[in-house]
């Protein structure tokens, strides 16, 4: 009878062994991802620099008497009117040039009434144009220097989260505005067609610092470095024995893809860093973690610092 239930014992034993080790299997199997990859793309790469702000009107102005102890025989116009430049605002009673509009807009505000003395510089009213429309953003430091006047822009409303507005930049602040150890340079950029846009309303600005096309790109994460030479690893047919380092030149690059200039062909597969897996105390059921990359990307390891504020475009993307 002891024998048997040494036996048994032991059947106990070398079963509840056998299932650790088969579930401890189908653990690593539900968390293990497939080799990440992508494909050697050709197309037009653009390099953005975003900027956030608000809508603002191009004109939105004071008008000032010229003359100094005048009465006012009449005030021609009410706030919400609109008026084109020179129109006549007010009249004195000595028969004196009358306060004019100084820009085409809307009249926002009258600050006299008839009767009254005006004196030299006093504010007499307010003009505001609301159907030529800008946005002022403000541009990190490291920035800067790729912003110039005329470059194109896109503009995103968030009252309008469909639509894309198009612009230019016009004017660059000479002086910054420090905050957190960190300078921001105000950048103003006139909206083309602002149709449906009103003042107040926040804004994204992605402006176009540079862009070059038909050129061969892959993912940032896709280049490695070794002994100060970058190359990415390429797979012939999917398997370890299939892969194979090739060193390559770089160039343009944004905070997504880098151009190859040598190495590599259109079409070519190249193999991507693996996510992380999962600790199963930490994620019970399998999902896999995006591990950083710092160590595998040569130069480009500082994406999040070195391309701050950039977005980047492409005629085609494809990666597995």
């Amino acid at each position: 009878m002891k024998k048997w239930i040494i036996i048994l014992f032991g059947c106990l034993v070398i079963s509840f062994v056998g299932y650790q080790w088969y579930t401890s299997k189908l653990t690593t199997k539900a968390v293990s991802a497939p080799d990440r990859t992508a494909l050697v793309q050709k197309g037009t790469l653009k390099v953005n620099i975003s900027g956030s702000g608000t809508v603002q009107a191009v004109t939105s102005e004071d008008i000032k008497s010229k003359l100094n102890n005048k009465e006012i025989d009449e005030v021609l116009v009410e706030a919400g009117e609109q008026v084109n430049k020179g129109d006549e605002l007010i009249t004195f009673t000595d028969g004196s040039d009358p306060v004019t509009a100084t820009e085409g807009g809307v009249i926002t505000t009258i600050s006299v009434t008839a009767g009254e003395r005006v004196t030299s510089g006093q504010v007499v009213a307010h003009v505001t144009n609301y159907k030529d429309l800008q946005t002022v953003v403000q541009i990190d430091e490291l920035d800067i220097s790729k912003i110039k006047k005329g470059q194109a822009v896109s503009v995103k409303v968030n009252s309008f989260p469909d639509k894309t507005f198009a612009g230019k930049v016009t004017a660059i602040a000479d002086e910054g505005t420090a905050s957190n150890g960190v300078s921001t340079f105000d950048v103003i950029i006139h909206i083309n067609k602002p149709d449906q846009l009103m003042v107040g309303m926040s804004a994204e600005a992605s402006i176009l610092t540079e862009s070059k096309g038909n050129v061969l790109y892959v993912p940032l994460d896709a280049i490695y470095s070794s002994d100060d030479q970058k190359y990415v690893i390429v797979s012939s047919d999917g398997s370890d024995t299939g892969k194979e380092h090739k060193t390559v030149e770089t160039g343009l690059a944004n905070e997504d893809y880098v151009e190859i200039t040598k190495g590599v062909t259109e079409g070519e597969t190249v193999q991507l860093p693996q996510l992380a897996k999962a600790s199963t105390s930490a994620n019970s059921e399998g999902t896999l973690q995006r591990s950083g990359f710092g160590t595998g990307i040569g130069g480009f390891g500082n994406a999040g610092g070195m391309y701050r504020n950039r977005s980047g475009q492409f005629g085609g993307k494809n990666r597995n």
